[in-house]
């Protein structure tokens, strides 16, 4: 898989968050999205999720059989970030059968496996609106992470994490991203120890 950012700009009103972005991505490989806060790193990920659509610019993904469109690139990538909805109204149990009903799981893996990843049997049969702010993010980490998907973008991955919270994050980049392309937009070192690759969005500006 590759991304190619060619002239990558998004502008909010009168105001230039991002100017001409150019670079490319390769998988495997794992990168950093480096700013403070509101500096624009999550629109610049949120742009290479597809999430939003930049001002100026274009994005080119491909893999080995050549382009994919735009509009096609969801089934190559999951996504994580703070302010991601997730179905609270659902129990854990169903809202990951939900999850890899249109999304591939983690080859080696079932739904009842990650319940155990993530240490939340005992929490599993209720509605996760009811879990606290650091367990939910576990949530969309792990349907992040245990997709079988090329592509993992992840938005400031250890929000809400208490420190055993951070290890597991460390585990799970460790075990199970290494053949994939990761992309993290974070200003916690934390975060983005693994990454090889910086992109600072201050020189976009």
């Amino acid at each position: 898989m590759k991304i190619f950012l060619d002239n990558i700009s998004k502008r909010f009103q009168r105001h230039w968050i991002i100017k001409n972005v150019n670079y490319a991505f390769n998988a495997p490989g794992s990168y950093a999205i480096l700013g403070a806060n509101g500096s624009g790193k999550s629109t610049l990920l949120r742009i290479i999720a597809g999430i939003q659509s930049p001002s100026a610019g274009k994005l080119r993904y491909e893999n080995q059989r050549g382009k994919i469109p735009p509009d096609k690139i969801f089934n190559y990538l999951s996504f994580c970030a703070p302010s991601q909805e997730i179905v609270e109204e659902l129990t854990l149990d169903e809202f990951l059968k939900f999850h890899y009903s249109f999304k591939n799981i983690y080859p080696g893996l079932t739904p009842h496996k990650v319940v155990e990843i993530i240490g939340l049997e005992d929490a599993r049969h209720k509605p996760i609106g009811d879990y606290s702010s650091g367990m939910k993010q576990r949530v969309k980490l792990a349907q992040a992470i245990f997709t079988d998907s090329p592509i993992v973008l992840l938005d400031e991955p250890c929000t809400n994490l208490d420190d055993e919270g951070v290890l597991q994050y460390r585990d799970w980049i460790g075990q199970y991203t290494k053949d994939r392309m990761v992309i993290v937009a974070s200003n916690d070192v934390r975060e983005y120890f693994f990454c090889r690759e910086q992109l600072h969005v201050k020189d976009y500006k």
